[in-house]
Formats: structure tokens, C-alpha cells, sequence
């Protein structure tokens, strides 16, 4: 637990190698789901996992639950514990939104990306609209979703279209983790999910997928697959960047953070 700008946040860091990898769990998901991940990027990286505020024991933001306050209270996070950039940025599901909005608008603090079984920024519109989920799944949601967790979702369309609007990330490397069973049962929606699931990689040129023979939960069914990806694109990353891999933690953050290009 640590205090940033008056509010507690829970978090876990292990290591001391650039570029860092910070993870970013999807809706109403906490640190528990890197718990087959984390150690083991911990042996050739340094990796660091929070719980967005009102999950776990973070405090409540009073900030809205949108794809932009999200991000400036990550970037608060690693500020405070003085973890510098660039990043390697892992996000799961919902949480993909939230590292796709950082690396867009924050290109320069940014090594790499991957990607694990994302939602698409346009994840609830047509098909998927929740209007067209079958009742019985409308009415787990309703029962099992927080309140935060349903600010999250509720937000998550206008966090799409910020993301979308921003110049895509490009010129460096991205992998796209994608999970091989439906996520519906065969149905129009099941089409729309799947055919969303492909048109990831489009959004992100360059990037390479990987169909992973597992649900929607691949951190915690397939770790290896999630692990094999992170390796990958630190190998390039430190490749890009002649090789060069020194402490990720610093006792003394810097206030001299790139900034986005306009």
C-alpha cells in the first residue's frame, strides 16, 4: 500500500531491469490475476501490478471512471514509486483499452505493448451492444459487476473513441494474445465478438498475433503464453535500444517525464 496524492494504492513490484512491465487487469480484475505471471517476469524484468482505485484495498477515486483518469492516476502511481519510462505496457481484456489510450497518448514513455484477449475499442456497439446479450447474462453482469467496475463499462465506449481519435502506435513491437474459444455460444454476437477479436491486430499495425488455445482468461490459464510474449518484446525492445538494460527503480523519480508528441 502506498499514498498517492491522499489515496492509498495497493500494488506489487519485483525487480530492478528496464524497461519496466506494468500491468493492467481488465474490468473488476485485481493483481491476482499476474499472480502466474509476475514472478516469473520478476526473473528478467521488473514487473509492477496495482489495483485501479476501488479494487482490492485502493481507495475510491472521486475522478470519473474513464479511460483518461485512469491513465494519469497509473502514470501518479509509477511517478511516486519511481519507476521511469519506458514501459512495457500488458493489458488484459478491458484493461487493453487503458494501455492503448497510454502508449497513444504518451508514445515516447512507451517500449512495447501486449495485448492480452482485448476488448475493442468499439467492443459494445452493433452487435455487441449490451441491448443484444442474452438476458440471463445481462442479469449476472448486473449481479456480479461493483459499482466502479460498472462505471468502468459504462464509460468504456467514450474511452474507445478517445483512444481511436489519438495517431496509432507504431514503430514498436506490439503482440496481440488472442483466446481461441467463443466467447458466446454460436449467435450473431458470437460473430461480432470473434470478428472483434481479429480486427485487433488491424488497429495496431505491425503487431503480430497469437492465437492462444484458451477462454478469455489467459493469464490465468495459459501464464506461459503471457510470459512468452513479455520476453519477446523486451528482447526487442532492449534490442532497439543497443542492448541497454539498467535499474527500472529509482530512489529519486524524475519530474523530466517525455511527454506525448502533438
Amino acid at each position: 500500500m502506498h499514498s498517492v496524492a491522499g489515496k492509498c494504492v495497493e500494488f506489487v513490484v519485483a525487480g530492478q531491469v528496464t524497461p519496466a512491465v506494468v500491468f493492467e487487469s481488465g474490468l473488476g480484475g485485481t493483481v491476482d490475476w499476474w499472480a502466474k505471471v509476475v514472478p516469473e517476469v520478476a526473473t528478467f524484468d521488473t514487473g509492477f501490478a496495482y489495483n485501479r482505485p476501488g479494487y482490492g484495498h485502493s481507495d475510491r477515486a472521486s475522478t470519473p471512471r474513464d479511460g483518461d483518469h485512469i491513465v494519469d492516476e497509473l502514470r501518479g502511481v509509477l511517478r511516486e514509486q519511481g519507476i521511469n519510462p519506458p514501459y512495457v505496457l500488458v493489458g488484459h481484456s478491458l484493461g487493453r483499452l487503458y494501455m492503448q489510450l497510454y502508449a497513444r497518448r504518451y508514445p515516447r514513455e512507451v517500449a512495447a505493448l501486449v495485448l492480452v484477449d482485448s476488448t475493442h475499442p468499439q467492443q459494445f456497439s452493433g452487435a455487441g451492444a449490451p441491448e443484444n446479450w442474452p438476458a440471463w447474462f445481462r442479469l449476472l453482469f448486473g449481479l456480479a459487476t461493483s459499482d466502479v467496475a460498472k462505471q468502468e463499462f459504462d464509460l468504456a465506449p467514450a474511452t474507445g473513441q478517445v483512444m481511436l481519435a489519438l495517431p496509432p502506435f507504431e514503430g514498436k513491437p506490439v503482440i496481440v494474445l488472442s483466446a481461441l474459444e467463443p466467447i458466446w455460444e454460436a449467435s450473431d454476437l458470437a460473430r461480432d465478438a470473434n470478428a472483434k477479436r481479429r480486427d485487433i491486430a488491424l488497429l495496431h499495425p505491425g503487431s503480430q498475433q497469437v492465437w492462444v488455445d484458451s477462454g478469455h482468461g489467459i493469464p490465468l490459464e495459459k501464464p506461459e503464453a503471457v510470459i512468452a510474449a513479455i520476453r519477446d518484446v523486451v528482447i526487442m525492445s532492449r534490442a532497439a535500444s543497443g542492448g541497454r538494460g539498467g535499474s527500472a527503480v529509482s530512489n529519486h523519480p524524475s519530474n523530466d517525464h517525455p511527454t506525448a508528441t502533438e
